[in-house]
């Protein structure tokens, strides 16, 4: 019977110390090894297209296509077709806002474009899902209408 008793509190004990090991923020959807100077590398690492925009469930895609995004170590962003340029800034910064995880880092685009000019939908401080050497994924959820919106950037 002490034994039964013995393995019952000894499974008990082991079961709590590994619940007590684990954090909210382990499993994210961002991997751990995410920083600022890593993401960063890789935007400024080539040009890259937008493989999807989804706006609030809407795929608006399509109002970036010809685009070729250029994201240059002085912070300046740089969106050509052949023959229109759009000028903008961005940044990779670290996130301490009450609208996301605290954990995480911010990928911030900024396009000085009028309200109803398709490019003025990138402009947000979007929440890095994944990212690698040919793919950065973003997500926001907006403050305002609770919309959910996503971007891919893909090396071109």
């Amino acid at each position: 019977m002490k034994n039964k008793l013995f393995y019952g509190i000894a499974i008990l004990l082991s079961f709590s110390l590994m619940s007590s090991t684990c954090s909210s923020d382990d499993d994210d959807g961002v991997p751990n090894n995410n920083n600022i100077q890593d993401v960063s590398n890789i935007a400024m690492s080539g040009n890259w297209t937008v493989t999807s925009f989804i706006d609030s469930g809407i795929d608006e895609t399509n109002h970036f296509n010809g685009y070729t995004f250029t994201f240059a170590n002085n912070g300046t962003l740089t969106a050509t077709n052949g023959s229109n340029t759009i000028s903008g800034t961005w940044s990779v910064t670290n996130s301490n806002s009450n609208d996301d995880s605290s954990n995480d880092i911010d990928f911030n685009i900024f396009f000085p474009v009028d309200d109803n000019h398709p490019f003025e939908d990138l402009n947000d401080d979007w929440d890095i899902t994944t990212y690698n050497s040919n793919l950065i994924d973003l997500i926001d959820i907006s403050g305002g209408n609770g919309g959910t919106d996503t971007l891919t950037f893909e090396k071109s």
